[in-house]
């Protein structure tokens, strides 16, 4: 497994936590489901917190709590299962989250280019190193519809709505 932070390969530095195990120090993620029940000692508890949201999570359960999460990631338990992109784009475009967004999962590097203009900036990808990535982000030069990233469509740079 490779992280893909920014572009560039980079250190984990996150620990998932499964099911009720007992939280570690350092940088944690648990799923939505401990989140909710046990917020306020998350919240409380003293280093930076993320939260892993399953296909059938609703991102807008975060929505209170998005500018004080450090990391969102995003499950993918097989590559086939698209509802991870609209958590993304609810994450990035409705309720606005700034901070890290990771895919994780079953990431394939035929994802990599639709996942990052979904709004993911971190990627945990299976079967790829830094080479890969950056020829998967570079296979589209020019896209078709608005994304989260902000870049100009085909139309838009067409007719003088984009550079």
């Amino acid at each position: 497994m490779t992280l893909i932070k920014n572009g560039r390969v980079a250190e984990e530095d996150w620990a998932f936590v499964e099911g009720e195990t007992a939280l570690p120090d350092g940088k944690i993620t648990v799923t939505l489901e401990r989140f909710k029940a046990e917020r306020d000692t998350l919240m409380a508890r003293n280093g930076p917190l993320g939260v892993r949201l399953l296909p059938e999570d609703d991102p807008h359960d975060l929505a209170d709590d998005l500018d004080r999460l450090e990391l969102v990631e995003v499950s993918f338990p097989k590559y086939v299962d698209g509802r991870g992109y609209s958590q993304a784009q609810l994450l990035r475009r409705r309720l606005g989250y700034g901070g890290e967004l990771r895919a994780v999962g079953d990431v394939l590097r035929d994802q990599v280019s639709l996942m990052v203009r979904s709004g993911f900036d971190a990627l945990v990808l299976a079967n790829t190193d830094e080479a890969g990535f950056a020829a998967a982000v570079a296979e589209f030069a020019d896209i078709y519809q608005p994304d989260a990233s902000g870049r100009a469509a085909v139309f838009a740079k067409r007719h003088g709505g984009g550079a």
